[in-house]
């Protein structure tokens, strides 16, 4: 998702991503952020609390848990303006590869979609004041 922002409006923000628990990338999102033209093969993962303790502050924290699953997503402590966006996590997603990798890709369009309107919205009240 950081590599999106910075693609649509990395002139007003920059973008990070962070979990509960850094783990391993998903290789089907690999993939099919490859297929956007994205590479995030040698991205790191992060845990939030890493990111917190790092002293780092920010104007937005948006999570993007599924609503389903909202325990799992990890809360910001800080001045920030916090958004929930509920998408599947691309990792629960079930079936074959095709199926699968069908359902990552909807997932990708969609978070890319909801960034480029908020982008849109937000960016435009960035340059005008």
């Amino acid at each position: 998702m950081p590599t999106f922002w910075r693609d649509i409006c990395g002139e007003y923000f920059e973008a990070q991503s962070a979990g509960l628990e850094p783990g391993t990338l998903n290789p089907l999102a690999v993939q099919v952020m490859a297929e956007a033209g994205i590479d995030i093969s040698k991205k790191k993962t992060q845990a939030v609390f890493d990111v917190f303790v790092s002293g780092q502050l920010f104007a937005y924290v948006i999570s993007v848990c599924d609503e389903a699953s909202a325990e799992k997503c990890p809360v910001f402590p800080g001045p920030a303006t916090r958004l929930h966006w509920s998408f599947p996590d691309p990792s629960e997603v079930q079936g074959s590869e095709t199926a699968k990798l069908e359902q990552i890709r909807l997932i990708r369009d969609q978070i890319r979609a909801k960034i480029e309107q908020w982008c849109e919205e937000v960016c435009l009240q960035a340059a005008a004041s």
